[in-house]
């Protein structure tokens, strides 16, 4: 089990400052555009792959890191360069994941690969949990999946919604009811090939933020899939299945809940990279700005806020890496540590970016600055990856023992 620490080794270093170059030169100066067309940004997407920023071995590499530090690193400074951007890169990171947890050997190997393609053809895949009724519930998936035994098929009819690339994706992971009376403990994940028939794109999104990413319904309608594409086999599925019949009565933690606690602190990284970004822009206006013949900077008003701004974000990030490295080197999240960090991060990024542009004041707030486009892009870490209040609940609940609600 490695150290907690908050020094980067050299490795980490060379890596944290390569993505930080990217975000700087290639993300930075597409991040208006891109916003404003509200569209995926294929040749940013072709750049990062290019360089091998967009592939698995490189998230498989800071996935692995023993110190934890990797992914909410990376995440970090990608965020740092654009919010919709960045999301449109690690987007495909959700469906991986989905896959590198759940399925078998020959479906990773399989799969993950059609995921990402290549710097020639670039691709992504799509990760449909949450439906227009069931976004916090995830009991509450009406998605069905039902089992066509003469034909070794799974037929899926249902509707997803708040779908990043969805409808566009190569390969769609989709969570599915297989026998709804255990609740959540009868989902199950599928993988949709590309080309599937009964699969399509329902309503694209117009969002108040991270626009560059496109989020979209995903539509089933008798979507047939080979019996291989249930991730982790049908076997697997059929003894957990009996499992969660015995114990339906002893109720417990759900084991989705469970993984969503594990991966919150990458949210909260995210939602650093953000806070950082509107800070500095912010700190370099406050020093170069004048008003009745002096920096803005020398206004107890305004520094006082930078001082508050940089304190929540110093903050944010201990709880993010905490939480990562508890995460990686097994150790149980007691206090709900990843809820922690992405509640507190979270909402530290739209206090960041608030004050971020009083201090630009009117500039602040037209699309000529960049913390106009921060602060929207900062609404979504509330709310995405459970809400505040869910993190609040699960905190609360951990601490207490109790089932609050």
């Amino acid at each position: 089990m490695a150290e907690f620490t908050m020094e980067l080794n050299d490795e980490q270093k060379e890596i944290r400052d390569w993505v930080h170059g990217f975000a700087a030169d290639v993300i930075r100066p597409a991040a208006a555009e891109w916003d404003e067309r509200e569209e995926t940004p294929w040749p940013v997407i072709q750049e990062a792959a290019k360089i091998g920023l967009y592939s698995l071995d490189f998230y498989a590499q800071q996935y692995f890191d023993p110190t934890g530090l990797g992914i909410p690193m990376v995440m970090e400074e990608l965020f740092w360069g654009d919010g919709g951007i960045g999301l449109s890169i690690v987007g495909t990171g959700l469906a991986a994941v989905g896959v590198l947890t759940n399925g078998t050997d020959e479906q990773i190997g399989t799969w993950i690969p059609q995921m990402y393609g290549d710097a020639d053809d670039v691709k992504v895949a799509a990760f449909c949990s949450s439906e227009p009724d069931a976004g916090s519930d995830v009991a509450s998936l009406r998605t069905r999946a039902v089992y066509d035994e003469a034909r070794d098929e799974w037929v899926l009819n249902g509707t997803k919604t708040w779908v990043t690339n969805g409808g566009i994706a190569n390969v769609h992971v989709v969570v599915a009811q297989v026998e709804p009376e255990l609740g959540s403990k009868g989902h199950a994940s599928f993988i949709v090939p590309p080309g599937t028939p009964g699969l399509s794109q329902g309503q694209k999104f117009q969002k108040h933020g991270i626009r560059a990413s496109h989020t979209a319904e995903v539509v089933l309608e008798d979507a047939r899939v080979p019996g291989r594409c249930l991730l982790g086999g049908k076997e697997k599925l059929d003894e957990r299945l009996a499992r969660a019949r015995e114990r339906a009565a002893s109720g417990g933690r759900n084991a989705a809940m469970a993984t969503f606690e594990a991966s919150r602190p990458a949210v909260g990284a995210m939602a650093v990279g953000t806070a950082r970004a509107a800070y500095e822009v912010a700190l370099d206006y406050a020093r170069t700005r004048e008003q009745f013949g002096r920096p803005i900077i020398d206004n107890q008003g305004v520094a006082f806020q930078l001082a508050d701004m940089r304190t929540g974000i110093d903050a944010a990030r201990l709880l993010v890496w905490r939480a990562s490295w508890m995460a990686v080197n097994g150790r149980k999240f007691t206090a709900a540590e990843g809820s922690q960090s992405k509640l507190f991060a979270s909402e530290t990024a739209k206090k960041v970016t608030a004050q971020a542009v009083q201090i630009l004041g009117g500039n602040g707030y037209t699309r000529e600055y960049p913390v106009e486009r921060m602060h929207r892009d900062s609404a979504i870490y509330t709310i995405f990856e459970g809400t505040s209040e869910i993190q609040r609940l699960v905190i609360a609940r951990a601490l207490s023992g109790m089932p609050i609600r």
